[in-house]
């Protein structure tokens, strides 16, 4: 069994958590330390339960809040070598594992399988968490979905998935063209349909949660999210959460 909950996601922070047997994972920490013990301490756990972080990119809001709890607890902390190269001076002194994008490892009771998508970062990857035959994809801050990335999602029990920005919401926002044409570009976020397009395009046939993650908080509104899942949806598949800036989401279940 997995079970997954989320500190919570969006630009002002991320953190999720990954837990099987004895082994819990923390995926990318954006928070301060007195707040990320705060927020675990919510779902009944203490940095001094991790086998350690995973980080995906070096942006504040998924890093920010990696290294004085990697340092405080000293807890190992796997990224790419592009990763550490943007954040490395940060990262001294660090029990830094540098991992190859590709590549499938270990740690505790996971199989950790990292994989490379298109981002505004040095060398981004997401990742999938296998434990007791289920797989729990996360795939956010990605501009665009490549055969590669859907190749790594299909089939997984548990997909947590951005669903960043309504088009429209975009379009019309005070944001600078310069940062619109980021946001919507193929290395920035993805947007609602594009999400619901990658849905499509991936064999959900064993999914039993699905979460929408990093909604922008400008640009996009839950109860456009929650129509399109559902009409995605109608016809079954798994449970629908919405990830929250606050709140994360609460402890769900892949058996």
């Amino acid at each position: 069994m997995i079970r997954f909950a989320s500190l919570g996601s969006g630009s002002a922070g991320n953190a999720l958590l990954a837990e099987s047997g004895d082994t819990c994972l923390m995926l990318d920490c954006g928070f301060g330390l007195r707040e990320t013990v705060t927020r675990m301490l919510r779902f009944g756990k203490h940095p001094s339960d991790l086998a350690g972080i995973l980080v995906t990119h070096e942006h504040g809001d998924h890093v920010g809040g990696v290294f004085r709890l990697a340092r405080k607890h000293a807890l190992p902390v796997w990224m790419t070598h592009g990763t550490w190269v943007a954040c490395r001076e940060n990262a001294e002194g660090l029990d830094l594992r540098v991992i190859d994008g590709y590549r499938a490892f270990d740690v505790g009771s996971f199989e950790v399988q990292p994989f490379p998508v298109p981002h505004d970062a040095r060398q981004p990857v997401q990742y999938v968490v296998s434990a007791g035959g289920r797989r729990l994809a996360v795939l956010t801050d990605i501009g665009e979905a490549t055969p590669h990335v859907c190749a790594n999602l299909s089939g997984c029990d548990g997909l947590v998935l951005e669903f960043n920005h309504d088009a429209e919401m975009l379009a019309h926002s005070a944001y600078p063209a310069s940062v619109k044409r980021r946001i919507a570009g193929r290395y920035g976020h993805l947007e609602n349909r594009a999400a619901v397009a990658l849905l499509e395009q991936i064999d959900c046939s064993r999914l039993q949660h699905l979460v929408a993650a990093h909604l922008s908080e400008r640009n996009n509104c839950e109860s456009l999210v929650r129509t399109l899942v559902d009409d995605y949806l109608a016809d079954g598949g798994g449970e629908f959460t919405v990830a929250t800036q606050n709140d994360g989401f609460d402890w769900r279940s892949l058996r």
